[in-house]
């Protein structure tokens, strides 16, 4: 039997984190394990429930959830086990999506977005997806990363092989794993692999991430 989905809910205002609540947990799949109201409550339950999911507002009292969240990432390198971050806000600035993606998050949502959409949104992330969708990643990397990129090319360019480079730049591209097999004539379980190695070999933690070292490192090539 498939384990459920735990998600770690973090807002400041009560009313919105009843309503995300309600919502998970009326899904046979998901369990709201915790609610934290502040950035300090959210890094305490986070090494406290260990969920494999949290919501993250990203206006708190005491900090931003862009910050929060790159604390939780750090925790993960030392030694912790890292969730998957979904960052939530009432604007829609492209901006706060690099940042977030930046900072660890696997994605962005909008609390205005319909019920089924964060379903689905924390469903998708906690299979190793990224969000939001490719097209708007791509776009939004790459007019924010190369500016802030210091990670050598070279680091990784010797580290991946040439099909793994490729499959780093479709990636980019925002293909999914079945449009890039079909691009080069592999199939889909040989695509799994070499992004698998990408992941390991670039530290990348998810697909976004992914995105933002290829740009960062300049290995997305010319994707215009």
């Amino acid at each position: 039997m498939t384990s459920n989905i735990r998600v770690l809910v973090v807002d400041d205002d009560v009313p919105t984190r009843i309503g995300l609540r309600t919502i998970l947990s009326s899904e046979l799949d998901l369990e709201v394990v915790g609610e934290a109201g502040t950035a300090a409550q959210a890094i305490e339950l986070n090494r406290q429930l260990r969920p494999d999911i949290i919501l993250m507002d990203v206006r708190l009292p005491d900090e931003d959830g862009i910050a929060v969240t790159r604390q939780i990432m750090s925790d993960g390198r030392e030694g912790l086990p890292s969730p998957r971050v979904i960052v939530l806000t009432t604007f829609d600035y492209d901006e706060y999506v690099f940042q977030s993606l930046q900072a660890g998050a696997s994605g962005f949502l909008l609390k205005r977005a319909p019920a089924e959409e964060l379903v689905e949104a924390v469903r998708t992330v906690a299979d190793g997806n990224a969000l939001p969708a490719p097209a708007r990643t791509r776009t939004l990397i790459g007019a924010f990363a190369k500016a802030s990129g210091d990670v050598p090319r070279a680091q990784f360019a010797e580290a991946l092989t040439t099909r793994e480079s490729e499959v780093l730049a479709l990636v980019a591209r925002g293909l999914s794993n079945a449009e890039i097999a079909e691009n080069l004539g592999l199939s889909i379980e040989t695509i799994r692999t070499h992004v698998k190695h990408v992941y390991l070999k670039t530290g990348a933690r998810d697909r976004a991430h992914a995105v933002i070292i290829a740009y960062e490192t300049g290995l997305a090539g010319n994707l215009g």
